[in-house]
């Protein structure tokens, strides 16, 4: 049953037991499509183990899930990108956060949550005195989340191809253009 409308999303760290919930949302066409172009890709996240994913996080990276009245709709994660093992950003520089999102729940989809899990994300990255901007890598062929994230005040930056497959527009939203945004920005009309 999807969460009353208006209701409000509370992020928390995700622990062992949401693994399950990640992986049946790993599986979900409408993540699938947002993470990839490939059409026969069965899921968003190949080869992810989602209980280690929890399990070795750390403040260099880890998820989060969104709750809507008590109910987890969606996840987020948040890397530290010039510290994570995997160097999936490659050279970049310090005091930046990247992050992922995504609404796990379809009937979640278009109500606002993303929004509030964004803005929430972001406050949070920037209480951080250190961190100068935060860095996205959409899809290049995922115009509605272009228009999403630049809703939020993200500037595309550049095309770049990560993992030798994927084809992404980098956007980045500094520090300044965060703070300084009208409080209403991004919120859908």
């Amino acid at each position: 049953m999807s969460p009353p409308p208006d209701s409000p999303v509370v992020l928390r760290r995700a622990r062992p037991e949401d693994a399950e919930l990640l992986a049946r949302w790993d599986r979900q066409p409408h993540v699938i499509a947002c993470v990839t172009d490939d059409p026969d890709a069965e899921v968003a996240f190949a080869g992810a183990d989602w209980l280690e994913e929890i399990t070795t996080s750390s403040e260099v990276s880890y998820y989060l899930i969104a709750e809507a009245a008590g109910r987890p709709i969606g996840a987020m994660q948040v890397i530290d990108p010039h510290l994570e093992p995997t160097h999936y950003w490659g050279e970049i520089e310090p005091n930046l956060r990247a992050l992922d999102i995504w609404i796990g729940e379809p009937d979640a989809l278009g109500r606002g949550y993303g929004t509030q899990m964004m803005t929430q994300a972001l406050d949070a990255c920037f209480a951080a005195p250190e961190v100068t901007a935060v860095i996205i890598d959409p899809l290049a062929s995922n115009a509605e989340a272009h228009r999403f994230y630049q809703r939020l005040g993200f500037v595309p930056e550049e095309r770049r191809l990560f993992n030798d497959e994927d084809d992404c527009l980098v956007h980045r939203l500094t520090r300044e253009a965060w703070l300084g945004r009208d409080p209403d920005q991004g919120r859908a009309a």
